[in-house]
């Protein structure tokens, strides 16, 4: 691009990303973070920096192209660069690796899938109609589409397993789970949640309770959990077991409108005994609207599900509605807080 004295080009120091520049070049980001997730770079990394020559010719990849995709990540503090213009991974980046604990490696694919670029072009559509994104753009809900699309599932399970393993741990941790009893995990995908509150607390038995062909794949089957624990396959609109002491719906109610969090919440007071408790664990917004890391979850409820992330007043409201009472919201070290509440 040519320069004039009107128009020179800018030096360095004077060329620090605005606010505004970031955001304007955030899907090139996401763009160049989805090629080294899709390429295992960060896996080529694992025992030390390498050049980009060395894993191109490894990866059968364009040595030049890799550089500067690297150099551009680097920058933004996923990779170092050394003096021979090699490149290693740092403690951010080192989570895009897939085998390493809390490995955001399948989160990367999921959020930067064409499925989630497709609904983001809808974002401004959606001012105007308030209709889904999604379901815009694939002609049906975003659940309909996983059901009928295998490989879009197994991405989306993949994603919210990558997600919540950095979650469980920090969740199971944050609250005073009883000695004994039974608990009964609405919407407990493959058990990853469950299984960290059981190996927490000995004396508590547990219920998956999931679709059906999401429960088939649970995780539950350990030499430490014998015997404690049961899958029921099912849909929580309409029934949920009964009989449990606590109910847990972790990540589950800001995937639906209020409406359909009513049903859901309805079928769990229907099974659940005056006095026993629910632990509602979701992202809570602060009621005087500032800055939280759940505000971008919530764009992608809006480009996707008809759901969203909520206050505190907003999940009381809900749960008053539907027969509890509730008690307390507890932080947690994670995105999620726990809100608390009695069936009455």
């Amino acid at each position: 691009m040519a320069t004039s004295p009107d128009h020179p080009t800018p030096s360095a120091a004077s060329a620090g990303p605005s606010p505004l520049n970031q955001l304007l070049y955030g899907h090139i980001y996401s763009a160049s973070v989805r090629a080294v997730a899709v390429h295992r770079i960060a896996d080529r990394l694992a025992e030390g920096a390498r050049t980009p020559d060395e894993l191109a010719d490894e990866a059968n990849l364009h040595a030049d192209s890799l550089r500067r995709v690297l150099r551009l990540l680097a920058m933004h503090g996923l990779f170092t660069q050394d003096e021979k213009g090699a490149y290693g991974l740092t403690d951010a980046g080192r989570l895009l690796r897939s085998d390493v604990p809390g490995s955001q490696h399948g989160a990367a694919l999921f959020i930067t899938d064409e499925m989630l670029r497709r609904a983001s072009y809808g974002i401004t559509d959606v001012l105007r109609t308030g209709e889904t994104p999604f379901a815009t753009a694939y002609g049906r809900p975003f659940f309909e589409h996983l059901a009928a699309t295998p490989e879009a599932r197994d991405l989306f399970d993949a994603g919210m397993a990558s997600l919540s393993g950095r979650v469980v741990e920090a969740v199971a941790g944050s609250y005073p789970f009883p000695d004994h009893g039974t608990v009964v995990d609405v919407g407990g995908g493959r058990g990853g949640f469950l299984r960290a509150v059981l190996t927490r607390e000995p004396g508590l038995d547990g219920v998956l309770f999931d679709r059906p062909d999401t429960v088939g794949d649970h995780v539950l089957d350990t030499d430490e959990l014998r015997g404690r624990w049961s899958v029921t396959g099912g849909d929580f609109f309409s029934e949920v077991p009964a009989g449990g002491d606590l109910y847990l719906l972790k990540n589950i109610l800001h995937d639906w409108d209020d409406e359909d969090c009513l049903r859901i919440l309805g079928a769990v007071r229907r099974a659940a005994a005056p006095g026993r408790r629910l632990l509602v664990v979701d992202a809570v917004l602060p009621d005087n609207g500032d800055a939280h890391p759940a505000v971008e979850l919530d764009m992608i409820m809006l480009m996707v599900l008809k759901g969203r992330e909520r206050t505190a007043a907003e999940f009381e409201r809900l749960l008053t509605r539907s027969g509890f009472r509730l008690s307390r919201v507890l932080p947690t070290p994670s995105l999620s807080s726990i809100i608390e509440a009695e069936a009455v």
